[in-house]
């Protein structure tokens, strides 16, 4: 075994002229990360499928250079690390064969994977035997994020990397690999290909099976809600691991096949030793099975060297989340916002009812998009990822769905909530719909009344508000529908619902609302019709699957068009945004209050418009907004208002209840806010008047601290605010932000803000 010290010298004793990773995600990607660190001065290509990962890879200086074509990259290396999925090796391997007369002489091949007999397999397919130059390898590291953007260069610093060497293995070569990893700050040691998979299958293999199995069954229960909620910190620390990545364990499983279930025949046969002992009542073996067992794990302890193999499960932070946003600042930069909210809904929804596999790209995976995944996947639906805005649904059809074993759970989602109500209504079977604190006082009664006009049977808890108990069965019949107010939610429910209908179902909305479910029905061949203010279908048809690539969201672009907006000297571009002309409002809005604001690169990306956004720096001006634009802004506005504060004169607002009845009371909730950093502000039912500053020369208001009613574009505009403010603005019960924009943090930090989340206050 290799141990290693604290400090590596320059080069860490690896003397390789160009090293090729094959695969350059989270292993591959710390692999160069860890070298670079360590002071490697030879030259570092990656080769991956992806583009985006080379690209990023490069941008990250973890890198030279690199591309999709393995053999485009193997000229004059001469050493490569296999870091693919064991179920990919084979391909990879069958590729190098014809590349490798271009690599250097002297080349050694090693690789990362988990399972080594299936790999050694592999080898002696391809290249008819183990060459001796190849030494077969695994790290024993990881983490629950995946991709070159998580690279950690201290991923394998103290953990283990085992080499598993043939008999005839070249010494000069297993010496090589033996100082990449250690280069690493790896401990490194050597075992057989059969001890590793035997000793893996037990230790690390077997754990993860049992926890999928256990929070698999347990998710399935009628009161898992309670399960889960109630369970304790034991529970949280022995399933963690359920969270680890299913498609890799699923390859692990079958390459391990052999290994995996001897372990599981021992597990078994001792799990019933353990029945028989409860069932009879048997102290004595009780004590005993537990006092070894007690015993052992301390002696484990002792062992472990604060490393796990096991992917840690990233678990919410429980309490209350500060942001503390200091004065001033910049606005700088190119940046990508996450994916729509509202289009990765109805993707999954959509691609679990169609025929066939839909893949999804640019899917946002923030809290109330992966509730509405979970919850297909509840109901049946096999849905590979999240990987990087990357999801495999595996469609059931129209009528394919099944029964969840208990009520589904959409987190903080009203969109969710109400297009569910709609899908829900049409099945065969009884459901449930249920959410969080927040969303369970939220009305519901505007998706309900009218599926009970289409023969649906539902039942709200008082006041037409979540939980939703749907009866199954129900033959729905097309309605024409007016909508007494403008709601793409009730719109998409009342769809949604016409899919399962008999006859036709129209739906007129009294201003235009945001048009993503009709464009992407038509994408999935099921067509929608519109004449003006009305849309159509007819119940009956069948969606067919295809690929999706979801732009980025306008509502979370908006905060980063405001800050560029109010902050001289700015210049910020938002790539790849929906500018869906259901969506705009927020652009229009600008537009007419003096933004600097260009549209760039226009392209249609299936079915939807894109385009890179350019805003800098104008003064703006306070103006009484469009009664018809408001429906087309309405998640947009908190962000608007802090436009306003910083606009010369008077920004009037009216026509918009709706922005009542959201996350929280929102027209109140700002005013409040704004109040606090002590912005002139007129309150009326439907609407605010916001006084603002208009002085490019001073501060816009002052500090202060902002109550965000656990709302995260609450949370988010205030955080903005701070560009223009005097003193610090602290934000509290901000962990919402992760429903609708993972990574705000990091992305306002990067364009030139001074944002610090203080901590989790229980």
């Amino acid at each position: 075994m290799t141990s290693v010290g604290e400090k590596m010298p320059a080069g860490a004793g690896i003397d390789e002229s160009r090293l090729l990773i094959v695969g350059l995600g989270l292993i591959g990607g710390s692999l160069a990360s860890a070298l670079r660190v360590a002071g490697f001065e030879g030259q570092i290509v990656g080769c991956d499928p992806n583009p985006d990962e080379i690209a990023r890879g490069i941008e990250m200086g973890l890198i030279d250079s690199g591309g999709t074509e393995l053999g485009d990259q193997v000229t004059d290396a001469s050493l490569i690390v296999l870091a693919v999925p064991v179920l990919a090796m084979e391909t990879v391997m069958r590729t190098l064969v014809g590349a490798l007369p271009k690599a250097a002489p002297d080349v050694v091949i090693t690789d990362v994977g988990s399972t080594k007999a299936a790999i050694r397999a592999c080898a002696e397919r391809v290249f008819g035997g183990v060459p001796v130059n190849m030494v077969l390898g695994h790290p024993i590291a990881g983490s629950e994020k995946s991709g070159v953007s998580a690279a950690n260069p201290d991923l394998y610093r103290h953990h283990k990397v085992i080499l598993t060497p043939e008999p005839d293995v070249d010494a000069a070569a297993l010496t090589r690999v033996s100082a990449l990893w250690t280069a690493c700050g790896a401990d490194v040691l050597e075992m057989s290909v059969e001890h590793h998979d035997h000793v893996l299958a037990r230790t690390s293999h077997l754990p993860h099976l049992l926890a999928f199995s256990l929070v698999d069954t347990l998710a399935r229960q009628d009161d898992r809600l309670d399960i889960f909620r109630y369970a304790a910190g034991g529970f949280r620390d022995f399933t963690r691991i359920a969270g680890s990545d299913p498609v890799m364990w699923r390859d692990i499983f079958i390459a391990n096949r052999q290994a995996v279930l001897s372990s599981l025949d021992d597990f078994e046969a001792g799990l019933a030793r353990l029945r028989k002992a409860v069932e009879q009542g048997d102290s004595d073996a009780l004590i005993a099975t537990f006092d070894r067992a007690s015993h052992a794990r301390h002696y484990f302890d002792t062992l472990l060297n604060k490393t796990t193999y096991q992917a840690e499960y990233h678990m919410q932070p429980e309490g209350k989340v500060t942001y503390r946003v200091r004065p001033g600042g910049q606005a700088q930069g190119r940046l990508r916002v996450p994916g729509d909210k509202s289009m990765s809904h109805r993707s999954i929804m959509l691609g679990a009812l169609a025929d066939g596999v839909t893949e999804v790209k640019g899917f946002l995976e923030g809290e109330d998009s992966l509730a509405t995944l979970q919850a297909f996947r509840e109901m049946g639906v096999a849905i590979e990822g999240p990987h990087q805005g990357r999801v495999t649904i595996h469609g059931v059809g129209m009528h394919g769905l099944k029964a969840p074993s208990g009520p589904l759970y959409v987190g903080n989602s009203g969109t969710a909530m109400r297009l569910f109500a709609g899908l829900l209504a049409g099945q065969a079977f009884d459901s449930e719909l249920t959410g969080d604190e927040s969303l369970n006082k939220r009305p519901m009664a505007r998706v309900a009344d009218p599926l009970r006009l289409m023969g649906a049977t539902i039942d709200t808890a008082e006041g037409g508000r979540p939980p939703l108990n749907i009866k199954g069965g129900a033959a729905l019949k097309g309605i024409d529908y007016d909508m007494p107010m403008a709601s793409a939610q009730v719109k998409s429910c009342l769809l949604l619902a016409g899919l399962y209908a008999e006859g036709e179902t129209r739906v007129r909305e009294p201003a235009p609302t945001r048009d993503h479910t009709e464009r992407m029905l038509n994408g999935f061949g099921y067509p929608v019709s519109r004449d003006g203010d009305t849309c159509w279908l007819q119940g009956g048809g069948k969606l067919t699957a295809g690929p999706i690539d979801v732009p980025s969201d306008i509502s979370s672009a908006t905060f980063f068009l405001v800050a560029a907006a109010i902050t001289p000297g700015s210049d910020i571009t938002l790539e790849h945004v929906g500018i869906n002309p259901t969506r705009i409002g927020v652009i229009n809005i600008l537009n007419l209050m003096g933004a600097n604001l260009a549209l760039e690169n226009q392209r249609e990306v299936g079915g939807e418009p894109v385009a890179d956004i350019r805003i800098r720096y104008a003064p703006l001006s306070g103006i009484e907004i469009p009664v018809d634009q408001v429906p087309l802004a309405i998640d947009e506005f908190p962000a608007l208002f802090i436009a306003a504060a910083n606009a010369k004169g008077t920004t009037r607002l009216r026509g918009a209840e709706e922005l009542r009845v959201k996350e929280s009371d929102r027209i109140q909730a700002m005013a409040d806010g704004l109040a606090v950093l002590g912005v002139e502000n007129r309150v009326v039912a439907d609407g605010i008047d916001i006084v603002g500053n208009g002085d490019d020369q001073v501060a816009s208001y002052g500090g202060g601290r902002i109550d965000s009613l656990g709302d995260h574009r609450i949370a988010m505009a205030f955080a903005i605010a701070g560009l223009r403010a005097s003193d610090d603005i602290v934000i509290d019960d901000c962990a919402n932000v992760a429903t609708s924009f993972p990574g705000f943090v990091d992305l306002v930090t990067r364009v030139g803000m001074t944002l610090s989340v203080e901590g989790v206050h229980g």
